[in-house]
């Protein structure tokens, strides 16, 4: 019988023995339910070396499903509860860490799990949240639950701020995560709602990166297959034998065919591509006012704009890098997911564009901007049809997104001035984006501050941009 039950049978026996007896006093109970025995560790104290039993395959990548939203959002609210933690926070870094569980890692530093902890916090401050025996950093539950307890533990109970810089010490990560908590503290359907909007740019902008990859291997077999067949024909005209001439043209005859059937998938994947280009634009199109929510722009890899340039790769200081030399002459080669959108760096013309890989620049485009130099980008999986020679693009739009296409490594957009007369990385306007559009990978990214720098001078007139103060004891 379960508990509830026998806390029931109780309660009326003894009211029935009450009603029976005059002037007997009538006892009230409550029914109370079963509750779980696993207590929470202290977020003042870690986790004592073996003081925590962790799974054996804790460092291998695991598949994860995901969970549903309405999971999640209970997860957040009850973690951050037992710990004193916004729930925002804990869904803010939930999804710039994992993407709410679809990206797991091991990462390339080795963080692991739903909330990408290193091996040696987790061995600290990883928790046993499902009472299974088990700290798993790649359960949700043990995972969420250890973020609230690490936040907690670094000071963010008190000071939000300081508990995110504990996690990832970069001011780009505390802004972005702080950032996307005000924006989700309008409620959890806001965060299913922007998730659903990332989900939907990602897919329409790999869709048409894969269907342009195939219809790129499309149009060089069809134009192998031309020369072929042109070649084939030739032949057939150069027979002096009629035995010859017939076996000619049924080479050519074949020939023709393959060419023609390949001509006929070429028709059939640029109508792929087509549908692949109306659904990322309306995917971009709902995107475009949800970029303007705090810490959502980053999401959907809006553009950064400072000033009069904008960055040149989408996705922000969490995904792309770059370091300060090129391998052989002035260039920047900047390292970001493959379907990453591209914009243009500056108001200016297309001078060319290749929409086929040409040599070792693959895919890519010269723009002139108006200062009268050339920007050339290169690599590209696929570039926009409003690229074209003469187009006038305004800072910011839409060029194309990142690929490896032509003489490349993996994916990564090379630039490069033409002439290549300097590093890109080296101008003012482009180091101005680190640790907003990019991380330095050979060097320690400057720390961002949005805070009054104050310097003190010694007595003077007092000009119109000094401000005064008196020192107490």
């Amino acid at each position: 019988m379960k508990r509830w039950a026998l806390f029931l049978a109780a309660a009326l026996l003894t009211l029935a023995v009450a009603a029976g007896s005059a002037g007997a006093e009538t006892r009230v109970f409550r029914i109370v339910p079963e509750t779980s025995q696993t207590a929470l560790p202290s977020a003042e104290v870690p986790n004592a070396p073996g003081a925590v039993a962790l799974p054996p395959s804790m460092l291998f990548r695991r598949e994860s499903q995901g969970l549903p939203f309405s999971t999640l959002s209970g997860l957040w609210s009850q973690a951050g509860a037992a710990y004193g933690i916004p729930w925002e926070v804990l869904a803010a870094i939930n999804k710039v860490e994992s993407n709410f569980g679809r990206n797991m890692g091991p990462s390339s530093a080795g963080a692991i799990g739903w909330m990408q902890f290193m091996p040696s916090t987790w061995e600290r401050w990883g928790t046993d949240a499902t009472g299974d025996g088990l700290a798993d950093p790649w359960n949700a539950e043990d995972a969420i639950y250890s973020a609230a307890r690490y936040l907690a533990a670094a000071g963010g109970r008190d000071d939000l701020y300081r508990g995110v810089y504990a996690y990832n010490h970069a001011h780009w990560y505390v802004k972005d995560v702080l950032d996307l908590a005000r924006t989700y503290g309008s409620g959890s359907e806001i965060a299913h709602s922007l998730d659903r909007v990332q989900v939907g740019v990602e897919q329409a902008r790999n869709k048409v990166a894969a269907t342009n990859r195939k219809l790129v291997a499309a149009v060089r077999r069809q134009r192998s297959l031309a020369r072929q067949a042109a070649v084939a024909q030739a032949r057939v005209g150069e027979a002096n034998l009629l035995s010859a001439r017939l076996a000619l043209d049924k080479s050519a005859y074949e020939a023709d065919t393959r060419h023609f059937a390949a001509a006929r998938q070429v028709k059939a994947l640029r109508k792929r591509l087509s549908e692949a280009e109306k659904a990322l634009s309306t995917a971009q199109a709902n995107a475009f006012s949800s970029s303007f929510a705090p810490g959502a722009a980053s999401l959907v890899s809006a553009p950064i704009y400072n000033g009069d340039y904008v960055f040149p790769v989408g996705g922000g200081a969490e995904h792309v890098s770059v370091g300060h030399d090129h391998h052989d002459y002035p260039a920047a080669d900047i390292a970001a997911p493959a379907g990453a959108p591209l914009y243009a760096l500056a108001v200016g013309v297309v001078d060319r564009a290749w929409h086929m890989p040409a040599g070792n620049c693959g895919i890519g485009f010269t723009l002139r901007t108006g200062d009268g130099r050339s920007w050339t980008y290169c690599h590209l999986s696929y570039l926009e049809p409003s690229v074209q020679p003469g187009a006038l693009l305004a800072a910011g739009s839409p060029v194309g997104l990142v690929g490896s296409t032509g003489h490349s490594t993996g994916p990564h957009l090379h630039i490069q001035l033409q002439p290549a007369t300097s590093y890109p990385q080296a101008e003012a306007w482009f180091q101005g984006f680190a640790g907003r559009g990019f991380t330095w990978q050979d060097a320690p990214t400057p720390t961002l501050s949005t805070a009054p720098v104050f310097t003190v001078v010694e007595d003077e007139p007092v000009a119109a941009d000094v401000i005064t103060f008196t020192l107490r004891s």
